[in-house]
């Protein structure tokens, strides 16, 4: 078969509708592997998980936590947050080259803003550049974010770590679960499609049922 097709010189849309054809031909179905649906930690869960968090004292820890689940940033975003890309005017954070290298405007409740403004003014007196840095004066790892929440996932006894994505599975599943609609939730997922979104209402309907089922 090469033989006869190197003198065609195919390109990649020939040989693409040439061997779609011989899949019909011979009559070879091509296994679809299932989507899996993200793990979302129940509302209980993630209570348990919070009160080992405030036991422990650590602001920062809290601060960083609370971002996540607050604006649904991705950890490699989360790291790279500029303490002047904070308006607490309007209650909106920049995020800049996010997914796909893309900048977008992430809400966080109005409830919050006090906290995170201690949080930024305590940062910018030790003359930070970022809204989270360590003890060293330096922004943060995905890596070290991820140690922090892995470590009170443990602490929590928790069955899976809660993992920055997981706490915007949380988010995203809860906005859906109130009614929003997507074109307000697209902000906080960044996703430019809302059948990208699709996920999240299959995610709202599975705790629907539950929390109904459980009643009867």
């Amino acid at each position: 078969m090469a033989k006869y097709l190197r003198g065609e010189r195919p390109d990649y849309a020939y040989l693409k509708s040439l061997f779609q054809h011989l899949r019909t031909e011979l009559e070879v179905d091509i296994p679809i592997t299932p989507k899996k649906l993200p793990f979302v930690p129940t509302e209980e869960e993630l209570k348990r998980y919070y009160d080992v968090v405030w036991k422990s004292k650590n602001f920062q820890d809290m601060m960083i936590i609370k971002t996540l689940l607050y604006t649904g940033a991705r950890v490699s975003e989360l790291i790279n947050i500029n303490l002047l890309e904070v308006d607490f005017n309007y209650c909106q954070i920049r995020i800049n080259k996010g997914k796909g290298n893309k900048d977008r405007i992430v809400p966080f409740p109005h409830s919050f803003k006090e906290m995170l403004a201690m949080h930024s003014d305590s940062m910018a007196k030790k003359q930070a550049v970022y809204l989270f840095e360590s003890s060293w004066k330096k922004k943060y790892t995905d890596r070290g974010i991820r140690k922090i929440l892995a470590k009170y996932s443990e602490e929590a006894g928790l069955a899976q770590n809660l993992s920055p994505h997981k706490l915007r599975h949380f988010l995203l599943t809860w906005l859906k679960k109130q009614g929003i609609d997507d074109a307000l939730i697209q902000p906080y997922s960044g996703h430019e499609s809302r059948k990208s979104l699709e996920v999240y209402s299959r995610l709202a309907i599975t705790d629907a049922q539950q929390a109904l089922y459980n009643g009867l």
